[in-house]
């Protein structure tokens, strides 16, 4: 390993000085990270999985988070990286929730808001009824999501109401969401849940159980049951969410599990708003072993002035603790998608 010493002179300056400066301009968001987390942050040379988020959050202004981050705009991604995944149909979308037809609120429907998260609406057999919908709706679109925690990507996108087929998720049978941790086109661990029984699970891409739980379902009691079904949708996750994810440095890549197969759901650009934790340490340490900063938008960018110097100094402690990066690989789909039958084994 190389010595402090190695890295040389002018880049720790610039680099502290970024860490002062950067603490300084956003003494809240720190303040708030120490007390969440534990520690005091480094926002200017993040190596922590949380200082990555935090950096991500204030930093790196990747454009294509805001397509992202918009629950309509990357349905339209989803369809052109990868085409062979099934998206939920949208059936209606515009910006007054009055205007949405009545019929669609009296079959089973999702409703939701696309600029922000947590703003879904699951409606069935006219129940809530319209004018509750309605009131939610509004609430939703006069709020601005991020705003506490500077997820800025959120920040661009044009509020919108939509209204979505609601699938026939396999609750208490199978599970209900699968969620791919990507870096930089590598799977580092898969999460099956199921909210419906409660219950969640960690997995390796191959589908092996891994230790651990998560902060949703802490328990061991709540570990999610693993069948052959379950394991078989976790591989064709692991796969597809790379190209799903194309050259990412991070982001999280969820899925909707119904019995016969995966459907497209959010991806994920700030977890749990930059706080997630898992119980298992290695968890942690291999996607902050794996998380390289040099493959993050900004640092892909041409810099000047004070931007290049700091651009710089991160790009060598980069190199140094990493080695030179390489290309991102995009990965291909491997069809069929789909739970394979039982009988035809």
């Amino acid at each position: 390993m190389r010595s402090a010493s190695d890295f040389p002179a002018r880049h720790r300056f610039v680099l502290a000085a970024a860490r002062l400066l950067i603490t300084l301009r956003h003494p809240l968001l720190v303040v708030r990270f120490a007390r969440k987390m534990g520690y005091w942050p480094n926002p200017a040379a993040p190596e922590r999985y949380n200082e990555c988020m935090l950096w991500r959050r204030l930093i790196d202004h990747n454009p294509l988070f805001v397509t992202l981050s918009d629950k309509l705009a990357v349905k339209e991604y989803i369809r052109a990286v990868c085409p062979e995944l099934e998206v939920p149909k949208t059936l209606w979308r515009g910006r007054d929730p009055d205007d949405i037809p009545s019929a669609l609120l009296e079959g089973e429907a999702v409703v939701k808001a696309n600029h922000g998260c947590d703003m879904n609406i699951f409606v069935s057999g006219g129940q809530p009824d319209r004018a509750s919908i309605v009131r939610q709706l509004r609430r939703w679109l006069g709020k601005r999501q991020g705003r506490r925690n500077s997820e800025w990507a959120y920040w661009p996108i044009v509020p919108e109401v939509f209204v979505e087929e609601m699938l026939p998720l396999a609750g208490g049978e199978i599970a209900t969401e699968i969620k791919v941790q990507v870096c930089s086109g590598v799977v580092c661990h898969v999460r099956a849940e199921d909210k419906e029984a409660l219950k969640s699970r960690l997995f390796d891409p191959d589908g092996n159980p891994l230790a651990g739980r998560d902060i949703d379902y802490p328990r061991e009691d709540q570990a999610l049951p693993v069948t052959a079904g379950l394991v078989e949708l976790i591989r064709q996750a692991a796969l597809i969410a790379p190209r799903v994810a194309g050259d990412l440095d991070y982001v999280r890549v969820d899925f909707l599990v119904t019995r016969e197969r995966l459907y497209a759901g959010e991806i994920t650009v700030y977890s749990a708003g930059g706080y997630a934790t898992w119980s298992n340490p290695a968890i942690m340490a291999d996607m902050e072993r794996r998380w390289r900063l040099d493959h993050s938008d900004y640092l892909r960018r041409r810099h000047s002035g004070l931007a290049r110097l700091y651009a710089d100094a991160l790009r060598s402690k980069c190199l140094r603790a990493n080695g030179s990066p390489e290309p991102v690989a995009v990965a291909e789909i491997h069809p069929p998608l789909g739970v394979p039958d039982p009988h035809d084994a």
